[in-house]
């Protein structure tokens, strides 16, 4: 059983929904970026997203943006992320599973096979490749799966049910509804909404359903945890990383503190619903 598999099945257990973090690899620096790392499952992280930083993003709000760019700017790298996935594994965690979150140029630019394999080797345990559409996603399933890696597929509201079983052909993990249309952390769909999207979803899969884009806060993760498998949040802790720099984007010493800190008050929403 895969780390994925195996945590949603521990989650099921315990009649609750689970709390997916993203954080971008290397923000604001590959030192402190790593600290936030390891720090993640024991703030209540069940699942980590960890963002691939790109140049050219489509689908990222102004905040994840942000966050990609200081990472760059502070010489992150695919090398450099693995290698932090790898020091987790070896040094902190072996459970939690790790999903690399990005564009898929960071693949194609380093060779599916080569990436998957990589990616595999380093400790990581899905991929969400935000701009692979299912109708090109047979050029990344054969090789992810070789490697053991599920390929975590993104619904949303506009995704009607002559589409969705072309994206479920190549899901695995679990399913990744983006509850509003248009970029990360502008937004957010109302509780309603997401349960009857999430109640449509149900109707074509067994595959566990995250729901992440515009949660903000913990009654939001609450929310959301009473319809979903999972709450995805992602914008709203990489400003907690912006918080925690003066003004000339030096980090402050409470940077970490207060970033998990932050994730604790949304895990604790998320574990306040039970199932």
């Amino acid at each position: 059983m895969s780390r994925i598999a195996a945590r949603f099945a521990r989650l099921a257990a315990e009649k609750r929904a689970g709390l997916v973090a993203y954080v971008s690899a290397g923000d604001p620096d590959p030192d402190l970026s790593f600290e936030i790392l390891k720090g993640l499952p024991a703030a209540g992280a069940d699942l980590i997203e960890f963002g691939m930083p790109f140049t050219d993003p489509m689908a990222d709000g102004p905040s994840v943006q942000a966050a990609g760019q200081r990472a760059l700017k502070a010489g992150i790298t695919m090398d450099r992320t693995f290698d932090m996935v790898r020091r987790f594994r070896a040094e902190t965690d072996q459970e939690t599973p790790v999903l690399l979150m990005g564009y898929y140029n960071m693949i194609y630019q380093r060779g599916v096979e080569r990436f998957c394999r990589d990616a595999a080797t380093a400790g990581v345990d899905g991929l969400i490749i935000v701009d692979l559409p299912p109708e090109e996603a047979d050029e990344l399933k054969p090789h992810a799966s070789k490697a053991g890696l599920d390929t975590v597929l993104l619904t949303a509201p506009t995704t009607d049910n002559k589409r969705l079983p072309a994206i479920l052909k190549y899901a695995s993990g679990f399913i990744y509804f983006v509850s509003i249309l248009g970029i990360t952390g502008t937004r957010s769909a109302t509780e309603d909404a997401v349960a009857n999207h999430v109640a449509r979803l149900r109707t074509q899969t067994r595959l566990p359903i995250a729901v992440g884009f515009g949660i903000k806060t913990p009654e939001q993760a609450a929310a959301v945890s009473r319809h979903a498998d999972a709450a995805v949040v992602g914008s709203a802790i990489v400003d907690r990383v912006k918080v925690g720099l003066d003004k000339d984007g030096r980090p402050k010493a409470d940077l970490v503190p207060g970033v998990l800190s932050f994730i604790r008050t949304l895990a604790d929403g998320v574990r306040s619903v039970r199932k």
